[in-house]
């Protein structure tokens, strides 16, 4: 199945150090477009297959939880987590790391997964009615984030 929305940026670092940074839910909710904050659940420290965590979002003055479950953490190369709300599937995120010569190829991904009869509860929580478009936006807007602090560590 294709994804609902993706985009692909070329960072000059190491592709680990692109990893640890991805892989650091907390810092990466900075990077993010909607979240706010993402904050490990259940006593994990690091972001392991398995390990929860909590996403506080934000649009414009609406603003939302989630509870994300990583599904994938292979050092350097995939990191990826399954989306609820109110224990309903809402999406899968995805980061594959490509090493290059100077550095490596981060593709951001999502999958929306959301039952089409939650659609409009989504739009009211959210304000956003295209959500394929408006991820498509913030995924480009997240990764020109991602690719400017791993370039200045």
């Amino acid at each position: 199945m294709e994804p609902s929305a993706t985009d692909k940026i070329t960072v000059n670092a190491p592709a680990d150090q692109v990893y640890d940074l991805i892989s650091d839910v907390a810092e990466m909710s900075a990077l993010a477009e909607e979240t706010v904050s993402n904050t490990l659940l259940d006593g994990a420290r690091t972001a392991t297959v398995g390990a929860r965590f909590r996403g506080s979002n934000r649009r414009g003055v609406r603003r939302w939880s989630t509870l994300a479950t990583i599904t994938d953490a292979s050092p350097a190369t995939q990191f990826a987590f399954d989306v609820t709300s109110f224990g309903i599937p809402i999406a899968r995120w995805q980061y594959d790391i490509e090493p290059t010569d100077t550095g490596c190829v981060v593709t951001e991904s999502t999958w929306d997964r959301r039952p089409r009869w939650f659609n409009g509860v989504g739009r009211l929580i959210t304000g956003v009615a295209d959500r394929a478009t408006v991820n498509q936006r913030n995924i480009t807007a997240t990764l020109t984030r991602l690719k400017a602090k791993a370039e200045h560590q």
